[in-house]
């Protein structure tokens, strides 16, 4: 399980309305080191209300919610809160539902049946800067990424000549839904390690998502 030292602890906040799963989450997030609940929500209009008060490090956010939608709700709250960051954790793996919700500043989308050990790496993982994405979205998101090849293809190429072997080999894994955690233990590395040759990807592609950079990879 996922720790962080006890002064810095991750903010984070749930927007859902299965009054269940939300307990569940809540749970969760309080019994793991590192990690503290500092709001639930169960509508996207409560969550407009407190959150930008809470200020949280990390939102956990349903798509379905009664009224506005989680998609929306993304959309103002990130329009508030640049800094904050938001995983779409739903039960629906539709492209449409994938796509809106990164297009309206979601950094990672999980699929409900994540396991509980693998949405605190998510967060984690989103904190410290990354995209987490479920396998399954990660390749739906590379299919869909494959049919924009066309859009930019010398840019692509050209900042793709500065990508050293090993960037090439990570970009080709996370083309493929690896998680870091995967990359790592394929190449032999430490998690941080792929983390720090991601940065150095971004840079030399000109990105801030994994997204972008398997859209630039793919388009190579």
């Amino acid at each position: 399980m996922p720790e962080e030292p006890s002064h810095a602890l991750i903010r984070v906040a749930l927007v859902e309305d299965d009054e269940a799963v939300r307990a569940s989450l809540r749970v969760l997030i309080h019994g793991a080191n590192g990690f503290v609940c500092v709001s639930d929500c169960a509508t996207a209009e409560e969550a407009l209300q407190r959150i930008p008060l809470e200020k949280p490090d990390v939102v956990l956010m349903d798509i379905n919610l009664p009224k506005m939608s989680g998609i929306e709700c993304v959309r103002r709250l990130k329009a508030e809160l640049p800094r904050t960051q938001i995983i779409m954790l739903t039960m629906y793996e539709d492209d449409h539902c994938v796509f809106d919700s990164l297009t309206a500043g979601a950094s990672g989308y999980l699929l409900k049946r994540t396991p509980h050990a693998e949405i605190l790496e998510a967060i984690l993982d989103v904190h410290q800067g990354g995209s987490p994405m479920t396998s399954s979205i990660a390749r739906r998101v590379v299919r869909a990424v494959r049919g924009l090849r066309a859009a930019e293809p010398a840019a692509a190429s050209s900042d793709l000549a500065h990508v050293s072997p090993r960037e090439e080999e990570i970009l080709g894994l996370l083309a493929k839904g690896y998680r870091y955690k995967e990359i790592a233990e394929t190449l032999g590395l430490s998690v941080e390690t792929v983390r720090t040759h991601l940065r150095r990807i971004y840079e030399k592609l000109h990105v801030s998502s994994r997204t972008e950079a398997v859209v630039k990879f793919l388009g190579k």
